[in-house]
């Protein structure tokens, strides 16, 4: 798969760009704080419907705009495909597909698969579970899309579960003695049931992803890191996940167990918004053991691991490394050059020529800079020596 076509109006720092791309590795160049990342961030947005950078709509419209667009031919396999994408910040999103205007933006996922890695993602190993479950479910949404409305639904019963807990605390310790009371309870009642059929599914889908990751990453990782020790994923649930033919049954009988503690603290505790992708480098967890250099490579298997299971399913996802040479000493560099080089399209951006690695060989390079008018600070873009067309400078 690549991009042909790109287009953006009001996104970001960017009035209008076209650019008309083509596979191989493409290198975006410019000082930090000047757009290149909007770019990358744009075409990653259409392939997951969020930003690796912001949690929410609003600043990827430019100052002084009332929507931005994204548009993007993608070809996969001789088959071309056109996405629209209108940004509102105060309203709902709109989508199209070609000429067809769709329900919901939701309706995207799987036409641009794209795995982009940047300097964020050592949060997969440094951070919080938050941030794993995000890097598996994501994945899950690329390769079933049907399952981010399961997990989109679980998020609303979820965020109506924890509400009734906080708002309903009296009543519902009180339990059965009063009319409110068993009100309360048999609302939560149902909360449990859509709770812990959706969970299942979402927990039935992180395990069957994992067992996919369980020997693409740690191959991966041992390619960046021979001499380091062997990586090894597993997956934490708040539930007994054996037999994942009663995971439904289980997680309702978790959430029996749990309701005192729940209405005592007013939070659901049991459920996979709970649970853990554990990383383990050897015996120990990769999370406060690994150096700073198997912490990076740890990263890069992940995305490197998630790139692998998207081509083994079809064709090369868009491959975007966003300013990530800038961290990497020079042997990950080229390692991480060797094992993109064969992608398909590969986006990289770049803030000066010496982040960049010796053996990488682009076939396009563009210019990325910044003017100041009347209305802000705009980004401009003009091709490099190696880029044979110039792209419509803004």
């Amino acid at each position: 798969m690549y991009i042909r076509d790109l287009d953006l109006r009001d996104y970001r720092s960017w009035p209008n760009l076209h650019l008309q791309l083509e596979p191989g590795i493409t290198l975006f160049v410019g000082r930090n704080g000047f757009g290149k990342t909007n770019i990358v961030e744009a075409v990653g947005y259409t392939a997951h419907l969020s930003s690796h950078r912001v949690n929410h709509d609003a600043p990827l419209i430019r100052q002084g705009a009332q929507n931005s667009r994204v548009s993007m031919t993608a070809v996969n396999q001789g088959r071309e495909l056109t996405t629209h994408l209108l940004l509102k910040p105060h309203a709902a999103n709109q989508a199209q597909i070609n000429r067809t205007r769709l329900n919901s933006p939701r309706e995207l996922l799987g036409v641009v698969k794209t795995v982009l890695f940047c300097p964020e993602d050592l949060a997969l190993v440094r951070g919080e579970p938050a941030e794993r479950r995000a890097y598996l479910d994501t994945i899950i949404a690329s390769r079933t899309p049907r399952l981010a409305g399961v997990k989109a639904d679980y998020d609303k019963v979820l965020k109506q579960r924890n509400a009734l807990l906080k708002s309903a605390s009296p009543a519902l310790r009180r339990g059965y003695q009063d009319d409110e009371g068993v009100s309360a309870l048999s609302t939560l009642d149902v909360w449990d049931g859509q709770l812990a059929h959706l969970g299942a599914q979402v927990i039935a889908a992180r395990l069957e992803l994992v067992d996919a990751l369980s020997e693409l990453i740690p191959a991966a990782y041992a390619g960046l890191a021979p001499e380091s020790r062997p990586a090894e994923i597993t997956y934490k649930s708040t539930i007994d996940t054996s037999d994942r033919e009663v995971l439904e049954a289980v997680l309702l009988a978790e959430l029996g167990n749990a309701r005192n503690r729940e209405i005592e603290r007013g939070i659901s505790l049991v459920g996979p918004h709970r649970d853990d992708l554990v990383l383990n480098l050897g015996p120990q967890p990769a999370k406060g053991f690994a150096s700073h250099g198997e912490t990076w490579s740890y990263t890069i298997a992940l995305r490197l691991a998630e790139f692998n299971l998207l081509r083994q399913e079809g064709s090369d996802p868009v491959l975007i490394l966003d300013d990530v040479f800038a961290e990497l000493d020079a042997k990950r560099r080229q390692k991480l050059v060797h094992l993109a080089s064969d992608a398909e399209q590969v986006l990289i951006t770049a803030a000066v020529d010496e982040d960049l690695p010796d053996n990488l060989e682009t076939s396009h390079r563009y210019e990325v800079t910044v003017r100041d008018t009347d209305e802000g600070r705009i980004s401009e873009i003009s091709a490099g020596d190696d880029s044979a067309d110039d792209p419509e400078e803004q």
